[in-house]
């Protein structure tokens, strides 16, 4: 079993960045594929970046590639999602989740942290 608590987000104006963390209870961490998820206002969850349990492997939606950068330090437990060129369509409760494997599909995540905001302002 695993506990996540996610930090950073907040208010930024189009083109800038944020980093959020995910940090992991248990001596488990290193053996948990780790993804982000978002959902805006209306909208279902989506998939936006998930990192295997090594590092060694990332994967993005279409629409954060170039963009987004999911990384992971397993000696601290924690996995960063780092936001560059930040757009108001990024604005979404940000969510990090672990799984066995990594997979695009929310329902596999057993895992969930809060959730954190994000709010992008043109």
């Amino acid at each position: 079993q695993v506990q996540l608590v996610q930090s950073g987000g907040g208010e930024v104006q189009a083109g800038g960045s944020l980093r959020l963390s995910c940090a992991a209870s248990g001596r488990t961490f290193s053996t948990f594929a780790m993804g982000w998820f978002r959902q805006a206002p209306g909208k279902e969850r989506e998939f936006v970046a998930a990192i295997t349990r090594s590092g060694v492997s990332t994967d993005y939606a279409d629409s954060v590639k170039g963009r987004f950068t999911i990384s992971r330090d397993n000696a601290k437990n924690t996995v960063y999602l780092q936001m560059n060129s930040l757009k108001p369509e990024d604005t979404a409760i940000y969510y990090c989740a672990a799984n066995r494997v990594t997979t695009r599909t929310s329902l596999d995540y057993g895992y969930w942290g809060q959730g954190t905001q994000v709010t992008v302002s043109s």
